[in-house]
């Protein structure tokens, strides 16, 4: 981004009102706020330009907050495909040069997120692909893009098939392809700041096996072609309160030191923003839909935790909080720290599987011993305390009045079939922006139908944007970040009357939903154990879904967590009291339609078998929103199952009833979306 006369002018009003930076660092400051997701919050910016923030001036309300929102980094024109083969062509032409045979981009950041800036998004720069996972590879004569099954029609959309293979990764692994398409003496690039220690030994076994070889590169070729690529992010570092938090970043810091220690360890390194988030109760915005700071983390077996941080995202409020708890550092003394415990021989816990390979290569250069073990993070982060279900329950309630306000609306609003997708996205977002507590979505909402249903994690846009039209179903997946919780539901509903198909298959993954939220399972019990419930109804017919039954939720953080899920793959986790995880079988016509019905669910403790004594557990639906009944084939459903809607339906009806007194017309659709079966 260009620094503006209008960025000049903010620069001079800034110092001119005692701001304490100097004129270049006001205008880097100003990049990277602009290279952050909107929305701009004035309480968190100016903080970062006024080290006392008693002697902000009035005079500077809002002119800041209104200027960053004019600014956009991020891409937002679709790539035609010249545009698409002549990056491809670049790239190509630079590897050439380079000497390299081949090179791999994932889409991914150096904390190998899920979630990532506008900088990162190199797969989409060079693809058009615009999914929140897959790799590509590129070769002299071939080019291949993986996915899973998630993405693998918003790939066909998105991806010319004249330059890419276009893999579904359940039928081929991008390891198997890369395999099967190397030769010897081929010389494969790759940034060791994007790939997994994991990763990089499977790749590294693939190229010893074909003669070729694996080169880390210090310059990523997508950096070096990307003009006008953002820079990083800088968002506020805020402090998560304890009363939303459930437990002090002191006491999390002792806990995961002793774990650390007890495995033999002495320091373990957190890459996952997430990690460091929860344990030390911040939060930030420098990715989009998740509220994260990007940066990393050394723990000692003492709890004592280094902090490797871009200081121009914290506050003195902020420092303050920090330094009580963490020694801080900016993000370019990361490689000397790792360097120092390396020299000293000490014993660093790594997870192989969410840790970048450049990390182990600087240990081990350095003399250091490496451990390979899970996060230790990731299983506390996952088992919420007390006040975060609390949290959870309030914040469930709250967005569930709003879905609810939103389905009322489309009742009525969409009588003449003229609302379309991106209208009714617009609307929900409206609906869940007015309740307390609310921070953002928590992820870009799925607003699909007929066809665009059934492309799983679709996006409308004004290419693709649909009526709600009599005779297709319309899908809404959404949720919100609230400070006491994260959500994530997903509704089907009919437009005008649906087909009798329509209405099988969404019985069928009603029964599906409903088996899985009334189970049973001793402790010990995976998510791979339980995921036959939610799709046996389909498998009678010889249908299945392409994606997971359920993924992990964090609380004020990611919407996709792990280790728990419910899925068709073996998972060493067992689901434990406290997690929070997604119920949302599903089914998908390709061309036609598509259902999914999501509840977040709580694992609780419910009343011991008679038989032994042992725990068995629970799941507690958290989510509050009406099931569309006009979709359901009450001839199939068993006594139980019709129970358990019924029951549902009264729960919800009491809930948000009182949250809906005084808005009549959605608390008189209330009453009838939920009269019993």
């Amino acid at each position: 981004m260009a620094i503006t006369s209008k960025t000049d002018e903010i620069s001079k009003l800034l110092t001119v009102n005692g701001c304490d930076l100097s004129k270049i660092q006001i205008e880097e400051l100003i990049c990277g706020l602009a290279a952050a997701p909107k929305p701009f919050k004035q309480q968190e910016l100016l903080p970062l330009f006024f080290k006392d923030t008693s002697k902000i001036p009035n005079v500077l309300d809002g002119i800041l907050e209104s200027y960053l929102s004019e600014l956009n980094y991020i891409e937002t024109v679709e790539l035609n495909t010249a545009e698409k083969k002549n990056r491809l062509n670049k790239l190509s032409l630079y590897l050439t040069h380079q000497g390299l045979s081949g090179f791999i981009i994932p889409r991914g950041d150096e904390h190998l997120n899920e979630y990532i800036p506008a900088h990162a998004e190199r797969l989409k720069w060079l693809t058009g692909f615009t999914g929140s996972a897959g790799i590509a590879i590129v070769l002299e004569k071939s080019a291949a893009l993986f996915v899973d099954g998630r993405y693998t029609i918003q790939a066909e959309n998105e991806v010319p098939n004249s330059l890419y293979q276009k893999i579904d990764t359940s039928s081929q692994s991008h390891f198997s392809w890369l395999e099967n398409n190397l030769c010897h003496g081929n010389v494969i690039g790759i940034d060791p700041k994007l790939h997994s220690i994991r990763e990089f030994k499977k790749l590294t076994n693939i190229c010893i096996r074909k003669g070729a070889e694996l080169k880390t590169l210090n310059i990523n070729p997508i950096d070096h072609l990307w003009h006008n690529q953002p820079p990083p992010p800088i968002s506020a570092v805020v402090v998560h309160e304890t009363q939303y938090a459930g437990e002090t970043a002191n006491k999390k810091l002792l806990q995961i030191g002793n774990s650390i220690k007890n495995i033999g360890a002495h320091a373990s390194i957190l890459t996952a923003p997430d990690s460091i988030a929860w344990l030390l109760n911040i939060r930030g915005n420098d990715v989009p839909n998740c509220p994260l700071t990007l940066c990393f983390a050394i723990i000692d077996e003492d709890g004592k935790i280094k902090l490797f941080i871009d200081s121009r995202k914290l506050s003195t409020d902020c420092i303050e909080y920090l330094n009580n708890i963490s020694q801080l550092h900016e993000p370019e003394f990361l490689e000397s720290s790792l360097c120092g415990y390396g020299k000293d021989g000490k014993i660093i816990l790594v997870d192989e599987a969410i840790t970048p390979q450049w990390f182990e290569t600087v240990l081990k250069n350095a003399g250091g011993k490496i451990i390979y073990g899970d996060d230790p993070c990731l299983l506390p982060k996952s088992i919420k305390n007390s006040a975060e279900l609390h949290g959870s329950r309030a914040a469930h309630l709250r967005d569930g009045a709003a879905v609810t306000r939103f389905l009322s609306w489309i009742n009525v609003a969409n009588k003449k079939n003229m609302i379309d997708e991106l209208k009714a996205a617009e609307k929900l977002s409206q609906y869940r922006s007015k309740n307390d507590l609310y921070k953002g979505p928590s992820f870009d909402i799925i607003s699909s139908t007929g066809s665009n249903a059934a492309i799983v994690h679709y996006r409308a846009n004004k290419i693709s944007n649909r009526l709600l039209q009599d005779g297709n179903l319309y899908l809404v997946d959404s949720g919100g970040q609230y400070l006491d919780g994260t959500t994530d539901v997903t509704r089907t509903i009919a437009i005008g009357k649906p087909t009798e198909e329509m209405r099988d298959r969404f019985t069928r993954v009603l029964k599906g939903h409903i088996a899985l939220a009334k189970v049973r399972f001793p402790y010990g019990t995976s998510g791979y154990q339980l995921d036959v419930l939610a799709r046996q109804n389909l498998w009678e017919i010889g249908l299945d879904y392409n994606h997971g039954t359920g993924h992990g939720v964090g609380s004020y953080l990611n919407v996709h967590e792990g280790p728990q899920r419910i899925g068709k793959f073996s998972a060493n986790c067992v689901l434990e009291p406290g997690m929070i995880i997604s119920n949302e079988p599903g089914y998908y016509k390709e061309g036609s339609f598509g259902i999914r019905i999501e509840n977040l669910v709580a694992v609780i403790r419910c009343p011991k078998s008679i038989s032994d004594g042992k725990d068995i557990l629970t799941f507690e639906t958290l989510t509050l929103v009406p099931i569309d009944k006009t979709l359901i084939n009450i001839q199939v459903l068993t006594n139980i199952e019709i129970g358990w809607i019924n029951a549902y339906h009264a729960r919800v009806r009491d809930e948000l009833g009182r949250i809906l007194e005084d808005d009549k017309n959605t608390l008189r659709w209330l009453q009838n979306a939920t009269e019993p079966l």
